[in-house]
């Protein structure tokens, strides 16, 4: 019993360093590999799927439910039509205080097209702004 209290103690803490690490404003570039999250969808699904699965990564990232996708990161999804879908798309998620009165959370997710020349060695980066 005194080990399974301990565990408890220790997994409130971790909730609470998450809580903290959540609210601050950061700004990361990833690598989403679309072609795996888009494996045997049908070609009239894949471009809305592909955007839907940028939020659910951005989500899964940032922790905010308030996913926005900037114009040109659609544009890039969408440019070859709804079927051919880029394999992998790099792109810049920034956690952003939200400054509206009426809004619900307080901090969204802007997602943004970052151009690469090649997808060997680019990993995950911090930005500092």
């Amino acid at each position: 019993p005194s080990s399974r209290k301990s565990a408890q103690l220790n997994m409130a803490k971790k909730g609470e360093k998450k809580a903290a690490r959540v609210n601050d404003i950061v700004t990361r570039e990833y690598t989403i590999n679309l072609h795996k999250r888009l494996m045997g969808m049908t070609f009239k699904r894949r471009a809305p799927r592909a955007v839907a699965e940028v939020k659910k990564f951005a989500f899964k990232a940032m922790g905010t439910t308030d996913v926005r996708i900037d114009q040109k990161l659609n544009k890039a999804l969408w440019k070859t039509g709804i079927k051919n879908v880029p394999n992998r798309v790099r792109v810049r998620i920034a956690r952003k205080r939200n400054d509206e009165e009426d809004a619900k959370e307080k901090l969204y997710s802007m997602c943004t097209l970052v151009e690469v020349d090649t997808w060997k060695g680019v990993g995950t980066t911090i930005v500092q702004e």
